[in-house]
């Protein structure tokens, strides 16, 4: 897939970044769950869980709801703690209010 940035519009420029933003994000994602299933597979073979192994306590998930979601592809929240996703900094330097990204 061949794409002359040149002659892109500064919106089909943005549209494209956010579209590689999404798929860096997911291939990421997907590579660390299989890191971890991985990890748990060896921990179990041993006879471990991994919080045996860590001494890591569980985390609580789904603790929050989230707040936010992205207009692009609302799969994609962000319950406002913690560092702000790529998609949600885009879109206020895009010229959004973080109003306008709630649920």
């Amino acid at each position: 897939m061949n794409f002359d940035l040149d002659k892109m519009t500064l919106k089909e420029l943005r549209d494209l970044r956010a579209k590689l933003d999404r798929a860096i994000n997911s291939y990421e994602d997907r590579k660390r769950r299989e890191a971890l299933a991985a990890i748990e597979e060896a921990a179990r073979e041993h006879g471990f869980n991994l919080t045996d192994l860590t001494g890591a306590k569980p985390r609580k998930s789904g603790s929050v709801p989230p707040k936010y979601a992205n207009p692009e592809d609302p799969t994609m929240t962000w319950t406002g703690r913690g560092r702000k996703p790529r998609w949600v900094r885009e879109n206020l330097e895009g010229g959004k209010q973080l109003d306008d990204l709630l649920i």
